[in-house]
């Protein structure tokens, strides 16, 4: 059984009451809106012009992933998600890959929805597969990546659905062995009930969805807010010629695109235009696979809300399975695709 199984049911609160605000997410707001109104000074301009970009780029993928968190939690039969996400067998991992694609939220909206599904009792294994092709491999993404690099994006959506595929398999094997924290919850995949569907009370069920988004936005938010801030300092401070120069096809360069990934990820219609521009400056596709995809796999603030909200041993195994596929593949890019 999972060791963070006791988190999730302990923020689990009755379907229409609406839990507070906890203790870390409030601490961290606080520290966001007072960082944010320090930063209308006149001498930290660059800092709030950095602040609103993100802020734009993101509120709206996080507020849908948390409503979407929100709608499941109450609508959805834990069951259903078992029966989809919750088995040891290929035919899970490629409905995660099918589930992340369909989705329209980025990273930090999915890490949300992802959360969620593994509180509902879907699989670790599932969970990570869901994660790794959501951002990148997403419906919108694939029109967006398409426009940036012509017929070159079918390499980087399906590397993506590729190392989210092989990753799920790697970490089926490692929850056989018992390498990795189990499901939330251990449910019954038979017992599968719509009757919040089928007997909707209106009010009753917004109060439900709040509660449910207002539970999730407690484990998540937080590290959301922290990875905003980051990345906006780096986006006001760091001048833009520097990843330029050093961001080269070579392995140094590589690893360096992949220590400024975990930093710099904040959403993923956001960092394509940076991702676009590392190709135009270094024709080597590679690159910016490596950004794109890498900031996923080891970008603190995912792993550290799967060591809070899973368990360490999955948010450590993640970058381990995950980086070396990616500098491998990204190298077979450098090499035969730039």
């Amino acid at each position: 059984m999972s060791t963070a199984g006791h988190c999730c049911h302990a923020s689990k609160q009755p379907d229409n009451r609406i839990p507070p605000i906890n203790r870390r997410l409030a601490i961290m707001g606080s520290i966001f809106i007072g960082v944010f109104l320090l930063s209308f000074l006149p001498a930290f301009e660059a800092l709030n012009q950095s602040m609103l970009d993100y802020l734009r780029i993101v509120w709206w993928a996080v507020l849908i992933g948390l409503v979407l968190g929100g709608i499941i939690d109450y609508f959805v039969p834990d069951g259903f998600v078992v029966r989809a996400l919750g088995k040891r067998s290929k035919v899970t991992l490629i409905n995660a890959v099918i589930a992340g694609f369909l989705m329209s939220a980025c990273s930090h909206g999915i890490l949300a929805i992802a959360i969620q599904l593994y509180k509902k009792g879907a699989s670790v294994p599932a969970v990570i597969t869901f994660l790794l092709a959501s951002p990148w491999a997403n419906l919108p993404m694939t029109v967006l990546l398409f426009g940036f690099f012509g017929w070159k994006a079918v390499l980087i959506v399906g590397g993506a659905m590729l190392i989210a595929l092989i990753t799920g398999l790697v970490f089926t094997v490692l929850d056989e062995l018992n390498l990795i924290e189990g499901p939330a919850k251990d449910v019954e995949t038979e017992n599968v009930s719509w009757d919040r569907l089928k007997n909707l009370k209106p009010r009753e069920s917004l109060k439900g969805v709040v509660a449910g988004s207002v539970s999730l936005a407690n484990m998540v938010l937080w590290w959301i807010l922290i990875g905003i801030l980051a990345a906006s300092l780096i986006g006001a401070y760091v001048p833009a010629h520097w990843f330029m120069e050093y961001l080269g096809p070579d392995f140094t360069g590589m690893l360096i695109t992949l220590l400024f990934a975990t930093v710099i990820e904040v959403c993923s219609e956001g960092s394509s235009p940076i991702a676009f521009e590392i190709f135009n400056k270094t024709a080597a596709l590679g690159n910016p696979f490596i950004f794109l995809m890498a900031g996923v796999a080891t970008d603190y603030t995912e792993i550290g809300l799967l060591w809070t909200n899973i368990g360490r041993r999955t948010a450590i195994w993640l970058p381990v399975v995950t980086v070396p596929q990616i500098l491998i593949f990204a190298t077979l890019l450098n090499h035969y695709a730039s």
